[in-house]
């Protein structure tokens, strides 16, 4: 009997069938996603009830005889995931900010959108996390934080395309489109079909955040920044003035944890603090720890220590000693944006029991905030405060910055030996789930120390790091930062006379740039590497092979045989079978495109029987697309024996190319309508991932299926999608195809199949 979630699949399949719409149709008629509409097809999500409603309506179906079904399969199906949550703590003793509380509250219930805006210290991130926590459950999908670091001393505020990548990222998007407009189209229709409260905080302008916001959707957006965001359209500002004297006093008395009753001396202490909460804070807490003084006393010391950025900060260090003192100090010129204890043991050259207990006390004294356990961050105006202290004070900060420098490369190496890479043998013992947490977890702040040691000239990090990135990279690949960190380091390798290093990490370049769609620089990347004095057999390989998927995806077919064929010879020679077995299959999926069938059925064969596992998928395909004429049995058994591979390893990009092809042999078949809808699962595969090269194969292929079964508008359609992907990319081999093949449909006459 099949399951409760497997019947609701089927009651959905049979409303997209009621429908007459194609995916993307439907889902918009719903006012879904269609990515989301995807999942719920294919089973991998069990839709909200909401959802199931829509879809219903979409096609006029009432949809009360499915609720029944749909709490099946909802109470069966796997547990959700939890609920995410990147928001900082929220403060304990947070205080005041009623009327602005509300506010915000009623903007982002009628809105959705809400920028908070006033001077440093006011306090704008705090009413943010405070909103963002006491709203959490009308938000079930969770909240989201991303620091813009518009006003974080020694950082360059985030760029938008960098920013969408991490808000993607965070919704599992791990391989974003390369251009600004398609992340931000892609990112409005994650936000769509969730009920996310996305805090951007510390935005520098308008121009940062406008292509962060959310669309139609139920998913709100707080900002907050020292600016009013006045060319914001359609977000309204509130702004924070320092704390009233009422609400200032209230928070001071909390911080320092006694009744205040002198009234004089308190109301001196809150001119020196000025109404910011950061300053109200440091100021309590100095007193707090000085269980001897007064509030009078406080408020003469504050007055003896004018002069430095501010009286309360100065005075807040006489509280510390000596390597407290120096920690503060050389946080400030820490890059990142937050640390944990050995980092900062590390920088400051403690050992861990001593490191602790002086983190605890710069906690304590708000010179150190903790928004998570055992994680830790400083305020931008105590930053600044820090780095401008070591300046003056810190002779050696430079050489603490170089031990941080080369902390993080060393952790970065230990977690990448624990992942699994087809670059090595076997890993390191360990678990490559935490691994790949740790990457996660440390990116901004590997970034941070790759500029710094940019910066600082140390280029063995810059040459060593994004190699340790490696596959953290390969799951992120093409991104700004990979492209920008992989040409620094090659630059850096040469500088250190590493020619192999150089040859190595120019030949990741080239795969960065292949993977964000810049063919032409990818090929110049890799000729550059293949030009290097020292790059070894196993190297030249690798740079063969790739250079072929280059010339493959340019359109130059016997080139890239060439490469595919040279790469065999040198991984025959090395004795890398699963290499031989890549190049082979490779090999025989060009010969089949050069019209060599009889060849290319020999060379699928030999690399499915050298391969394993996912290794396998490419000669399958290839063997099944060669034999679609001859032998359809072997055929369609081959190409779901390649789609079963890519499933079972979760291979989305594999398992769009296995329906696309898939739908080229049952066209090949005669049977059409079965064609098309693989050529369709291919597409709805497709659309949430970067795989360009391989949308405008599918578009291809899903064209000429259209063309062969007379539905010509459809394939018009397709193509002219085709022309403008490939006028966008620069990709003019994609494009002439496609304007050839449309301009013979167009004209009535026979188009040369295409795509298969």
């Amino acid at each position: 009997m099949s399951s409760p979630q497997q019947r609701l699949v089927a009651q959905l399949a049979r409303i997209k069938e009621l429908s007459g719409l194609s995916l993307r149709a439907l889902a918009r008629e719903a006012g879904l996603s269609s990515s989301s509409l995807s999942r719920y097809l294919a089973g991998r999500l069990v839709p909200p009830w909401e959802a199931v409603v829509a879809l219903c309506r979409a096609v006029g179906r009432d949809p009360r005889p499915l609720r029944a079904m749909w709490a099946e399969a909802a109470k069966a199906g796997a547990a959700p995931p939890p609920r995410r949550n990147d928001l900082p703590a929220d403060l304990v003793d947070f205080t005041g900010r009623e009327a602005e509380y509300r506010q915000v509250e009623e903007l982002l219930r009628t809105v959705g959108t809400v920028a908070i805006d006033g001077m440093g210290g006011v306090g704008k991130t705090s009413l943010a996390v405070h909103v963002a926590h006491r709203l959490a459950p009308a938000y079930p999908d969770g909240g989201l934080y991303l620091d813009l670091h518009g006003f974080t001393p020694g950082q360059e505020p985030l760029d938008p395309q960098t920013a969408l990548a991490r808000l993607l990222g965070a919704v599992e998007i791990t391989h974003p489109p390369a251009g600004l407009a398609e992340r931000a189209a892609l990112w409005r229709s994650e936000l769509s079909r969730r009920r996310a409260l996305v805090v951007l905080d510390n935005a520098v302008d308008a121009e940062q955040v406008r292509p962060l916001l959310p669309g139609a959707g139920k998913s709100a957006v707080v900002i907050t920044s020292r600016s009013r965001l006045v060319r914001l359209d359609g977000v309204p500002p509130v702004s924070l003035a320092p704390l009233a004297d009422g609400d200032a006093t209230r928070l001071f008395g909390r911080a320092a944890g006694l009744a205040l009753t002198e009234e004089e001396a308190v109301r001196q202490v809150l001119r020196q603090c000025g109404g910011l909460p950061l300053a109200l804070r440091m100021a309590g807490a100095r007193l707090r720890h000085r269980p001897g003084w007064t509030v009078a006393v406080l408020a003469e010391r504050l007055r003896d220590n004018t002069g430095r950025f501010d009286a309360v900060f100065g005075m807040s260090l006489q509280q510390l000693d000596a390597d407290q003192r120096r920690m503060f100090r050389l946080l400030g010129v820490l890059p990142g944006a937050d640390f944990d204890a050995a980092v900062a043991g590390v920088l400051a050259d403690l050992p861990p029991g001593r490191v602790d207990a002086v983190l605890e006390e710069l906690v304590d004294a708000h010179l150190v905030q903790e928004p998570a356990p055992g994680r830790y961050r400083m305020h931008d105006l105590l930053r600044r405060y820090a780095a401008d202290i070591a300046a003056e004070e810190e002779p050696q900060a430079e050489a603490a910055l170089r031990r941080v420098l080369h902390h993080y490369l060393a952790q970065a190496v230990a977690h990448d030996e624990v992942l699994p890479s087809p670059h090595r043998g076997s890993p390191s013992p360990g678990d490559p789930a935490k691994a790949m947490a740790w990457f996660d977890l440390e990116y901004v702040n590997l970034v941070a120390c790759f500029d710094t040691a940019v910066r600082l000239g140390v280029d063995e990090v810059v040459a060593e790091l994004p190699q340790a990135m490696r596959v953290w990279f390969f799951r992120h690949r093409g991104t700004g930062d990979q492209i920008r960190m992989l040409d620094a380091a090659a630059a850096a390798a040469g500088r250190l006379g590493q020619d192999h290093q150089r040859a190595s990490l120019l030949s990741d370049l080239g795969f960065a740039h292949a993977a964000a769609g810049r063919l032409t620089e990818a090929l110049a990347a890799y000729e550059l590497a293949e030009r290097c004095e020292s790059p070894d057999d196993d190297l030249a390989a690798g740079l063969a092979l790739r250079i072929g998927f280059v010339r493959r995806d340019l359109g130059d077919l016997e080139a890239a045989q060439a490469h595919f064929r040279r790469a065999h010879e040198l991984f025959e020679k090395i004795g890398r079978p699963a290499g031989q077995a890549q190049a082979l299959a490779f090999d025989g999926w060009v010969t089949l495109q050069l019209g060599h069938r009889d060849e290319a059925v020999d060379l699928a064969r030999a690399s499915v029987a050298m391969a394993h596992g996912p290794a396998r998928i490419t000669g399958l395909v290839t063997l099944g697309v060669a034999l679609a004429s001859e032998d359809q049995e072997e055929s369609l058994r081959t190409l779901h024996d390649a789609l079963s591979l890519a499933e079972q390893n979760n291979l989305q990009h594999n398992q769009a190319w296995c329906h696309n092809y898939l739908g080229v042999a049952l066209r090949v078949m005669g049977r059409l309508e079965d064609a098309l809808d693989h050529h369709r699962r291919a597409l709805e595969l497709l659309e949430p991932l970067a795989e360009v090269q391989m949308e405008m194969d599918v578009l291809h292929s899903y064209a000429e299926t259209c063309r062969v079964a007379g539905r010509y508008d459809e394939a018009l359609a397709l193509l002219d999608r085709t022309v403008k992907l490939a006028r966008d990319l620069g990709r003019p081999h994609d494009e002439n195809l496609a304007s050839a093949a449309r301009e013979n449909l167009t004209k009535g006459r026979e188009a040369r199949p295409f795509g298969s």
